[in-house]
């Protein structure tokens, strides 16, 4: 890895997912992953979300890096 963000989908559209809010599925815990569902091309999608703290399931919450095409970081909003 290049050590910089990406900033846009694997599929080269070049939609990017900073900033997007969407809602947590899968609570993210303390040190690990839960999963997100962000807007994507007029529908929605999982992706593996990070977060420097316990986010519970429902939460909204919004992306301020995408570590890989698939994985987000994410704080609540």
């Amino acid at each position: 890895m290049s050590g910089k963000p990406v900033t846009s989908m694997s599929d080269g559209s070049g939609e990017t997912l900073l900033g997007a809010v969407g809602r947590i599925t899968v609570s993210i815990p303390e040190n690990g992953p839960g999963e997100v569902l962000l807007p994507v091309r007029g529908g929605t999608e999982a992706f593996a979300a990070w977060s420097d703290e316990p986010i519970p399931r429902h939460s909204r919450v919004v992306v301020v890096d995408c570590m890989s095409a698939r994985s987000v970081f994410v704080t609540p909003v």
